[in-house]
């Protein structure tokens, strides 16, 4: 499951996207339009910043941008950024990889090569689906 943190990170993604490309968007703006409590979206609005998916401009006037294209931005990334691994074990993911410490031997390991399988179908589902996908949808 996402997390309400990843939630609200593609809720605010998803607002910034309909906005037009020069504008910026204040943090209560997108809160009330989106229905996040302010104060989540404000740190979650910094970890999508450190994630270099939106900038922001400082001032009376600021807020607030995409910073990425919304047709390259994935479920998968704000998922990995949130929630860390894609798939269900660490022995079968690919950037949070960790060897199991009760298995014997990986290559022969029938529930790791079913958690891979589940692992490579999610994530190509994952890609699949960009902010903009979900804009028009």
């Amino acid at each position: 499951m996402l997390s309400n943190k990843a939630k609200y990170a593609l809720k605010a993604l998803l607002y910034l996207a309909q906005q037009d490309e020069n504008h910026i968007s204040r943090t209560i703006e997108i809160a009330e339009a989106a229905n996040i409590p302010k104060k989540f979206l404000e740190q979650i609005l910094l970890d999508l910043k450190r994630g270099h998916f939106v900038g922001s401009k400082q001032g009376k006037f600021g807020g607030y941008y995409l910073l990425k294209s919304k047709n390259d931005i994935t479920l998968a990334d704000i998922h990995r950024l949130f929630d860390g691994a894609i798939a269900l074990l660490p022995c079968a993911s690919l950037n949070f990889y960790e060897r199991c410490s009760d298995c014997v031997d990986e290559s022969e390991c029938l529930l790791r090569h079913g958690l891979i399988t589940i692992r490579e179908e999610t994530l190509k589902a994952m890609q699949g689906i960009t902010i903009a996908s979900l804009v028009k949808i």
